[in-house]
């Protein structure tokens, strides 16, 4: 009863931002995603009656997590086990920075403990048991782009991401410029809560993201990259006046960041169709073709050398199964 996965981050594109239920982590609205073929974690997660208890280990030390402790007992429920669960986790890209790795986290953890439990969840149930532990994990189960849709269902049973297509004629490139790796100053959840709860754009936040998503999947199917990266852009910087409008008042946005954007707003004037989004962290991702990715990369390392051309990547994946 063991088995190791990998699942890669995801970044969305139409963000989410705000649940309607917060213990089966349900989302105010839909989302849409490209998964990151750079970023990754690998886990393994093995169920045995002679554990004692449950025991997380990432990048190699022993780990007290109460958001893990949380997962494996929804999991131990859902597959009506009453063994303990002993995981190892490796993360393959900067943990609580804005880079999505609790999404890779949680969604190779799903898979893991699923195998290692002799199950053989299809995605849909997959995307449904990752939720649970991260929203955005949902969507990492899928490769390429992903959609998750937030569901009318009280139960959460229509809550879960699924694939869709690249644009047929677009070779998609994100460039990630690393702001600062470390953790964030306001948690994602936390930060979340307070825009609910407090922010007078929030429910004019829920409405465009919806309709940002219905203009993103035109855009995609006319394989037109300019407004692909025009709604983007907007989407980011409509979640981001959010955070700034609760009480109290917080951002993710550094003067860093801040910068990177005037130099992608630079490299449009010079021609060069490129965007940039951000998560609940610093760190900024540029949204471009292929073609003008190296350039993209070059404006931006006048400001930071951490920096990563990535493209879309594949499904969450069993690797090795006992």
């Amino acid at each position: 009863m063991k088995a190791t996965a990998i699942a890669h981050t995801n970044i969305a594109l139409i963000k989410y931002w705000g649940k309607r239920d917060n213990v089966l982590i349900l989302p105010a609205n839909s989302s849409l995603s490209m998964t990151l073929d750079q970023f990754y974690t690998e886990t393994t997660v093995e169920w045995s009656d002679s554990f004692t208890e449950d025991q997380f280990s990432l990048n190699g030390k022993i780990q007290s997590d109460a958001k893990v402790g949380r997962f494996l007992s929804i999991l131990r429920d859902q597959f009506s086990l009453t063994s303990f669960a002993h995981v190892t986790s490796t993360n393959h890209v900067p943990t609580a920075a804005g880079l999505a790795s609790s999404a890779s986290a949680f969604a190779a953890l799903a898979l893991a403990a699923s195998k290692a439990a002799g199950r053989n969840d299809d995605e849909t149930t997959l995307s449904r048991l990752a939720r649970q532990g991260s929203g955005s994990a949902s969507r990492s189960i899928f490769g390429e782009l992903a959609i998750w849709q937030k569901g009318e269902a009280n139960d959460g049973s229509d809550s879960y991401a699924y694939e869709i297509p690249t644009p047929s004629k677009l070779d998609l490139a994100l460039v990630v410029a690393v702001v600062d790796a470390g953790p964030k100053k306001v948690d994602s959840r936390l930060g979340m809560q307070t825009t609910v709860e407090t922010s007078p754009f929030f429910e004019a936040w829920t409405k465009q993201a919806t309709l940002d998503l219905e203009a993103m999947q035109r855009a995609m199917k006319e394989n037109d990259f300019v407004t692909m990266g025009e709604i983007a852009e907007r989407n980011a910087l409509t979640m981001h006046a959010t955070t700034m409008a609760a009480n109290p008042p917080f951002t993710y946005m550094q003067p860093l960041s801040l910068a990177l954007m005037d130099a992608v707003r630079d490299l449009r004037v010079a021609g060069i169709p490129a965007y940039f989004t951000m998560d609940a962290g610093p760190n900024v991702k540029v949204l471009c073709l292929t073609k003008d990715a190296e350039r993209v990369k070059e404006a931006l390392s006048v400001h930071t050398s951490l920096l990563y051309i990535c493209h879309p990547g594949p499904k969450a994946r069993v690797i090795t199964h006992d």
